[in-house]
């Protein structure tokens, strides 16, 4: 039971660096910043309230009210700023330029932990209360930043980790644990710790990842629809989706099965090929150029780059490292 005790610990709670969390931190800065300008002219227009947008947000925030009244919502946001005088219109501007911030901050470094909360708070109020338009980029958005807003910021490659450090004069900084910002010298327990803490979310982050293409992987197969590459075609000609011209995709209709049977397999392979270090940097490739399509055939882009970005943080770093370790395993040849 000890044996087993320590190898669940030494599996949950690796020794990491932050090289990972720089990733996550900037990815989700160039896509809270992104999302934010792409929904700039239209921001009012869908968030509204009764009278004002394409789909009134308080029909939407009156379902949300029936799961839990505790989810955060831009309703909120309006009767704070009705309260002391200020417009709808007003507030929902306010909240905008606030995300749009939070993801530039993200993106410097800058603030990194009351930036993450900032875009996690304000995207998921835009998500929930525009719930009538909102679709799998705003959840995998809010996962992300979630995980970020957790995980022990800023990380070294941070403009608050460069401004820090430069401001203090102590010898000793270039071995302070990330995360550590009070100007004394870090214990080596205590870095382990911190370390160990930056590989437990990023365990997390791995973890949960795995769940999410398993059973995505698993629901695809039940049907039928992927193995004869019906919903491959579907998808590809639904508007607003079909930038592909249909007597293209007409052309390419025997790759379709091909196509939906290979991404069956990828996704409900992800977590036995992607943990080990043989199968991982193809699998993570894969996974990849999957989403990048998406991206370019469908229109799709800021959902392709929040899964690019969550998978190359939670999978990506280190990847290097490893094959340079492999191959100076490799017995030498020896030249007589």
């Amino acid at each position: 039971m000890q044996t087993l005790r320590e190898r669940v610990f030494a599996f949950l709670f690796p020794a990491e660096t932050d090289s990972w969390l720089a990733v996550l931190r900037f990815g989700l800065g160039l896509q809270v910043t992104f999302y934010s300008l792409s929904l700039r002219n239209d921001w009012n227009y869908l968030l509204a309230g009764t009278g004002g947008g394409l789909i009134s947000r308080d029909l939407a925030e009156a379902l949300l009210s029936v799961e839990s009244h505790f989810v955060p919502r831009l309703g909120w946001l309006v009767a704070l700023g009705a309260r002391v005088g200020l417009r709808e219109e007003t507030v929902l501007s306010v909240a905008w330029i606030c995300l749009f911030a939070a993801g530039c901050c993200l993106l410097l470094g800058v603030a990194c932990r009351f930036s993450a909360i900032l875009a996690w708070f304000f995207h998921l109020c835009a998500a929930k209360s525009g719930g009538f338009v909102s679709y799998g980029v705003d959840n995998f958005m809010t996962i992300g930043l979630f995980y970020l807003m957790l995980s022990p910021l800023p990380d070294r490659y941070s403009l608050d980790w460069r401004l820090r450090k430069s401001r203090a004069k102590d010898p000793q900084w270039s071995r302070r644990a990330p995360g550590d910002m009070d100007g004394r010298a870090v214990r080596p327990s205590e870095r382990e710790r911190a370390s160990q803490l930056l590989g437990f979310w990023r365990r997390v982050l791995q973890l949960h990842l795995c769940l999410i293409y398993f059973f995505s992987g698993l629901t695809k197969c039940l049907g039928s629809g992927w193995w004869d590459g019906s919903n491959m075609w579907r998808a590809l000609i639904r508007p607003p989706f079909n930038i592909i011209n249909s007597e293209i995709l007409a052309g390419w209709k025997y790759l379709f099965p091909a196509a939906g049977v290979f991404i069956c397999v990828l996704e409900i392979g992800y977590p036995f090929f992607v943990w080990n270090n043989k199968t991982r940097k193809t699998w993570l490739i894969c996974i990849c150029a999957m989403h990048a399509g998406i991206g370019l055939t469908m229109g799709m882009y800021l959902f392709a780059l929040i899964m690019i970005i969550l998978n190359v943080a939670a999978f990506g770093p280190g990847l290097i490292r490893t094959e340079q370790a492999r191959i100076s395993l490799r017995p030498q040849e020896v030249i007589s």
